[in-house]
């Protein structure tokens, strides 16, 4: 799975679970409520004022790792 900022939420969680902790490390403590399942990376990091580019190249670079 290739992580873009029009990914959602939810979809990157059920590829690895384990993406988990680098939502949790921005602030995005509510990763089981129906709008951050359906909810998109660049969205979600606009409303936490985050850098969707960085948090991006974070996930990918942890999926490409777990192969």
């Amino acid at each position: 799975m290739l992580v873009t900022k029009d990914s959602i939420i939810g979809d990157v969680l059920d590829h690895n679970p384990g993406t988990a902790q680098f939502f949790f490390a921005i602030g995005m403590h509510c990763l089981g409520c129906p709008s951050a399942r359906g909810e998109s990376i660049a969205d979600a990091c606009a409303v936490h004022g985050t850098d969707a580019d960085k948090l991006i190249a974070e996930i990918n670079a942890f999926l490409a790792s777990e192969k």
